[in-house]
């Protein structure tokens, strides 16, 4: 690198500044005469534009040199993600497929925090369920908005299809739970009886029972037919945050402020299992489907284990996945760094998806038991999530209102 004069004059007068300020005279003088300074009229400490400019200019390169570093770290992952991403490039099998970056589509209108993303079981459509007391549906290979439900009065906290997909589920902050033909949207029925902000609804896999759970520490059992309440299952001291069935039907878990997973008999009202690890409030649930027990037990301890396995997390920033059969936590998973609010499974079994307050989307390899992937889903909070079961796509909704698609390859 060739420097002009006054720039070699500059850094002259920069290094003998050095040499004064760490009380190096000896070589001070010597580089004087080497450098023509003593005729330039150099004065130690004489310009105060010098003082401390070598080290300034040190630091700053090392600073610029961990940048240009960070920034060749982040090309490369890129590259990477560019390679292995496109359908044409690695070939995988749809059951390896998981979403990648950058998302497909971010679906806007809804005017506050976004509770709850549902696919409709067979069609194209997405369900987002808000805090601005609406019900939007989307096209999710458009990205088109097709209709908003206006119905309830709060928050609403939860929405879910029937497995034919005929009826919408919805459960509000203003105690009530309402029941839409998907054929029109219509609101058909609307389900009253719990005390309390109704959080959390599910069908049960026939499609003649309904569960919800409240903040008024119970879980309800609906007739879909007559929109009677058949069963009020209690236990839990706190909230209850979630209920889900298994996907046979005659289970049910549930998750609660009182840092506790229980798991009930259907046909019943009885508590089969109290399940306690957890530190802090219990936010989310999942079943895990059949196909994922095998990567679920993989690992040394494999013949201890049964199932049927759920997974469920909580503001203590883990997931655990627990063996139902033995009421024992099967693996912890560690690494979100603020509460998990959303837990799916991959249709293929293969991987556990999870939505967090730390703004991140995670795939987590069952097998391996460890994170697999990060994205960076949201500017804000992420509140929950779903995998279509027959689509390769992934909605996360979240506090900044917006709803994301991610495509799987």
């Amino acid at each position: 690198m060739v420097l002009s004069q006054r720039q070699r004059d500059e850094l002259n007068r920069a290094i003998a500044d050095y040499f004064v300020s760490n009380g190096y005279l000896e070589s001070l003088d010597v580089f004087k005469r080497e450098s023509n300074l003593e005729t330039s009229g150099f004065e130690p400490g004489g310009d105060k534009k010098f003082s401390g400019l070598l080290e300034k200019k040190w630091t700053s390169v090392i600073r610029l040199q961990k940048k240009v570093m960070e920034l060749e770290a982040k090309l490369n992952e890129a590259e990477k993600e560019y390679m292995s991403g496109a359908p044409t490039r690695e070939k995988r099998l749809p059951a390896e497929w998981i979403p990648r970056p950058p998302e497909k589509f971010t679906l806007r209108g809804h005017r506050a925090p976004i509770n709850r993303v549902t696919f409709h079981p067979i069609y194209t459509i997405l369900v987002t369920a808000s805090e601005d007391a609406t019900i939007r549906t989307w096209d999710f290979e458009t990205g088109d908005h097709e209709k908003t439900l206006k119905g309830h009065t709060d928050s609403v906290q939860d929405v879910a299809f029937d497995a034919a997909g005929k009826l919408l589920a919805s459960c509000s902050a203003d105690m009530s739970i309402k029941l839409w033909d998907t054929n029109g949207y219509d609101c058909v029925k609307t389900l009253r009886g719990h005390d309390h902000n109704v959080c959390s609804v599910s069908f049960l896999p026939s499609g003649d029972y309904l569960v919800s759970s409240s903040r008024d520490k119970s879980i309800k059992m609906w007739e879909i037919s007559t929109g009677y309440c058949v069963r009020t299952f209690t236990g839990h001291r706190e909230w209850i945050r979630m209920v889900r069935p298994n996907p046979d039907g005659t289970l049910l878990g549930s998750c609660s402020n009182d840092f506790t997973v229980r798991i009930w008999a259907t046909n019943s009202k009885d508590c089969r299992a109290e399940l306690r690890e957890h530190d802090h409030v219990v936010e989310c649930i999942a079943w895990a489907p059949e196909s994922a027990n095998d990567a679920i037990c993989e690992g040394p301890d494999s013949a201890k284990f049964s199932g049927p396995f759920l997974a469920s997390g909580s503001r203590d920033k883990t997931i655990r996945i627990w063996d139902v059969g033995t009421s024992s936590c099967v693996v912890a998973l560690i690494g979100h760094d603020n509460w998990v609010r959303g837990l799916v499974f991959h249709p293929s079994g293969k991987y556990l998806l999870s939505a967090s307050d730390d703004k991140t989307l995670r795939i987590w390899e069952l097998s391996s038991k460890r994170c697999l992937k990060v994205l960076e889903a949201h500017v804000h909070f992420c509140t929950s999530i779903d995998f279509h079961r027959i689509h390769p796509y992934v909605a996360t909704g979240s506090v900044d209102q917006t709803v994301k698609v991610w495509e799987c390859r």
